[in-house]
């Protein structure tokens, strides 16, 4: 599993992989929230169960980690662990864990506001789940 930041004008770009979807989708979220905050300093303190749908990998890519965003913005959180719990027939299962921001504390890098569908794309090739996603910033 990992990823890595793609350069694009104005947003951020982020290309994640993984041996399969669950572990493919739970990267794309650390990667998020690489982007926007110091993870190792925030602690697994709250927990939401989080489920989105969507019609095909790439919507529910995106609602995962729009909801995560919303998430971020309407009740401050900022998270550290994401599991996926399950996932297929347009449907994706989750819990994350984190804690409420503490400006004091926590250091936010990056304000991201959506994750978009320009250049989305999900595919596995020879076994190997890969993703890439532009967010808007």
């Amino acid at each position: 599993m990992g990823y890595k930041l793609l350069d694009h004008t104005g947003d951020i770009g982020i290309t994640v992989w993984a041996d399969n979807l669950k572990d493919l989708y739970s990267q794309a979220a650390t990667a998020l929230f690489d982007i926007i905050t110091e993870r190792d300093r925030v602690k697994g303190l709250e927990q939401r169960d989080v489920r989105v749908e969507g019609r095909d990998n790439e919507e529910l890519l995106v609602a995962w980690l729009n909801e995560l965003l919303y998430l971020h913005e309407v009740e401050r959180l900022l998270f550290h662990d994401f599991t996926i719990t399950d996932i297929g027939g347009g449907t994706l299962k989750g819990v994350v864990r984190g804690e409420v921001l503490q400006e004091d504390y926590h250091i936010i890098h990056t304000t991201v506001k959506a994750a978009t569908f320009h250049q989305l794309q999900v595919k596995n090739e020879n076994g190997r789940w890969s993703a890439r996603v532009i967010l808007d910033i």
